[in-house]
């Protein structure tokens, strides 16, 4: 009974996969237990692949294989670190033990695909095998992983700029000639937007939902409808304005908005203007940051700026009200902060880099 029991949920899982996962799977010979939690990691890893916009494709069965083979070694230490903040069952974090199945579950996929399959002409699918970079967690490592993690999946210092810069100056010779023309049409609005999430913190959502109105220039402020629909007002950081201005500038004419268009970031799709969705704004960013060398999401801008303001201010409840969390603890919601020591934290940033 508990032989068919797994039987059933190994073909259950497999219904789900690419092809070259049910080869691996034919092709590996480990117990019913270990298949299934083998094919349950592997599950994971792909719903996590599609969910930071790594895949682009919108179901498991469609993930290609060139994706694998072209992770590097930050994409699987960025996978740990999410595993570390995912809650089982039971409610508590993942453990090492825990974290150390997925890892071993995707270094028997990895293994198959660089070594034992031969379905390209007696080849292997690809030969770079990124789980041999990949060490197990311990008792004593446990997730202190994580600050070496995050770092290098964030713009931080100069890094931003530079990111910007190439947007600017480099990227129309790595853009193919199709897309040439949408690139030129949406430079300015893209590099606002990049520029306005690294300046403020805020959600992909909630950059897509700003309006016009919602922007005071003169006093750099933004305000923003956060998760649940509670409006808040954020200092926007002074080297973000220029971004903001030039894009203005050219928003009405170039996406033909009438006066009756209240959303700031516009699109133009079969001859009508709309609001730029968050799946586009996704999309953008990762487009970008993939041709940088450096991919990355929407999210990882807006851990740039929490990162950099608190390695600034040393102040959670400040970061917090920053990026519109309710707090670090149920005191903290309490806790007023003046937004001049908000701006001016925002603003020392880019003074301390550029000294």
């Amino acid at each position: 009974m508990e032989t068919k029991k797994y039987l059933d949920l190994i073909e259950t899982e497999l219904k789900g996969m690419p092809d070259f996962v049910k080869e691996y799977n034919f092709g590996t010979n480990h117990s019913l237990t270990t298949t299934y939690q083998y094919l349950t990691e592997i599950r994971r890893f792909f719903d996590w692949l599609r969910q930071e916009g790594i895949s682009q494709a919108t179901d498991n069965k469609d993930i290609d294989v060139t994706t694998l083979a072209n992770l590097r070694r930050n994409d699987i230490m960025l996978y740990i670190n999410y595993l570390g903040h995912v809650k089982n069952q039971q409610g508590h974090l993942n453990s090492p033990t825990t974290i150390n199945r997925s890892i071993n579950a995707l270094r028997s996929l990895f293994k198959f695909l660089t070594i034992t399959a031969d379905n390209n002409d007696g080849q292997p699918y690809f030969e770079r095998n990124v789980m041999l970079k990949i060490d197990s967690l311990n008792n004593t490592k446990t997730l202190n992983y994580r600050a070496h993690i995050l770092e290098s999946h964030m713009y931080i210092g100069k890094l931003k700029y530079q990111f910007l810069d190439f947007i600017e100056n480099e990227y129309e010779q790595h853009c193919n000639k199709q897309a040439l023309p949408s690139f030129k049409i949406n430079k300015e609005r893209d590099m606002a937007i990049i520029a306005l999430i690294l300046g403020t913190g805020i959600r992909v959502s909630e950059c897509a939902g700003v309006n016009l109105a919602d922007l005071n220039l003169k006093k750099a402020t933004l305000d923003v409808t956060r998760k649940g629909g509670q409006r808040d007002s954020v200092p926007i950081a002074e080297w973000t304005l220029d971004y903001i201005i030039e894009y203005q500038k050219v928003r009405r004419e170039r996406y033909s908005a009438t006066k009756k268009e209240t959303a700031f970031f516009l699109t133009r799709w079969h001859q009508q203007t709309k609001r730029m969705t968050t799946n586009a704004i996704e999309k953008m960013v990762n487009k970008y940051s993939a041709s940088f060398g450096h991919p990355l999401t929407p999210h990882k801008l807006r851990h740039t700026l929490a990162s950099e303001l608190y390695g600034v201010t040393k102040d959670q409840v400040l970061v917090a009200q920053q990026l519109g969390q309710k707090g670090t603890s149920a005191t903290d919601l309490y806790t007023h902060v003046d937004q001049k020591k908000q701006r001016d934290a925002l603003n020392e940033i880019s003074e301390t880099e550029n000294k």
